[in-house]
């Protein structure tokens, strides 16, 4: 029997069900994997190290050097493959069918990692027969937040690994465990609603607790006219953006150590316009979060309304305003 450590997962916090399934697949592998988690639980993470055990010599030993080049996704079998608009296009789908005939490089196996496949869309019937019959050797693991109606045909064909948000006490215990004191770790649990990503990320901004006050003021800041909504949602949009600064720090610093690779080992055509692509991204993603956590702030409020709520009137107010939240 392959020998399965723990260390390869060690990248995969609070999903020991997940873990444990994902280990004792490695031993026999089948053809497709669908790992379907939200924002923050470690999808991604999860991913590649079950890319790494699949291509591993020893069967996972999450130590060697083919294991530590997978979990950075940087194993030149490790195929990932991200989208390059708001969805996954039919051309992609199609490079993905092309990707998946192509042999392995330095081993009998390939895996394609696939990211966000909750956005695949149209193109899910150009992918099902190569991910229901892979070539010989061919190995899909693909990521997805949840599985929409595209995706459940798909989905049939694969062993299906669910990953919940990431219990609080285990993110605050994480953010100890980084150095972050132990009455902060636990409010930015809170606020982080199970995403260990968006954890780490309010752990290094300081002014988090100012941007969830603006949004649980914002209720009592409406004042009736068109006037008061501009210049809150221009705050708001403006606190939304302060989220982005620490990631862009990161990607300068991500830019300038490529530029020391390219001088050193030389750089691939399409590598800087990747690392571009994928900082935009992250962006996007942090975004986009940022203004979900607010909305979550709002839909708070509003639930706290209902639970006090004196008159029918009051009651189908905080109902009408949940309504809308939750179709922003």
């Amino acid at each position: 029997m392959p020998l399965v450590v723990q260390d390869l997962f060690a990248d995969v916090v609070g999903q020991p069900r997940a873990v444990a399934e994902l280990t004792a697949a490695l031993r026999r592998p089948s053809h497709a994997y669908l790992l379907v988690g939200p924002p923050g639980s470690g999808v991604r993470a999860a991913g590649a190290a079950f890319g790494a055990g699949l291509l591993c010599p020893h069967g996972g030993d999450g130590t060697c050097e083919s294991c530590l080049l997978a979990r950075r996704e940087r194993h030149p079998d490790l195929v990932v493959v991200e989208r390059s608009g708001a969805s996954i296009t039919v051309g992609q789908a199609r490079e993905i069918v092309r990707l998946a005939a192509r042999s392995a490089n330095n081993g009998p196996r390939k895996v394609l990692l696939l990211t966000d496949f909750h956005l695949v869309e149209q193109a899910a019937p150009v992918l099902l027969k190569t991910i229901e019959e892979p070539p010989d050797g061919t190995f899909f693991v693909i990521l997805a937040e949840h599985v929409p109606v595209e995706l459940v045909t798909i989905a049939s064909r694969c062993c299906r690994i669910e990953l919940g948000p990431v219990p609080e006490s285990v993110i605050a215990a994480e953010l100890v465990g980084d150095g972050i004191a132990a009455d902060v770790a636990r409010d930015l649990a809170l606020v982080a609603n199970g995403d260990m990503d968006r954890a780490r990320l309010l752990a290094a901004d300081p002014r988090h607790v100012e941007r969830r006050r603006m949004w649980l003021d914002v209720t009592s800041r409406l004042d009736g006219t068109g006037s008061a909504v501009a210049r809150i949602a221009d705050e708001l949009l403006a606190s939304i953006e302060s989220v982005v600064e620490p990631i862009v720090a990161r990607h300068e610093q991500e830019i300038e150590a490529s530029k020391e690779r390219a001088k050193e080992l030389g750089e691939r055509a399409t590598a800087r316009k990747e690392l571009e692509d994928r900082h935009k991204r992250e962006q996007r993603r942090a975004r986009t979060d940022e203004f979900r956590f607010g909305l979550l702030t709002l839909a708070e409020v509003e639930r706290d309304r209902l639970a006090v709520a004196v008159t029918p009137r009051d009651a189908t107010a905080a109902l009408a305003h949940l309504d809308a939240i939750q179709r922003a």
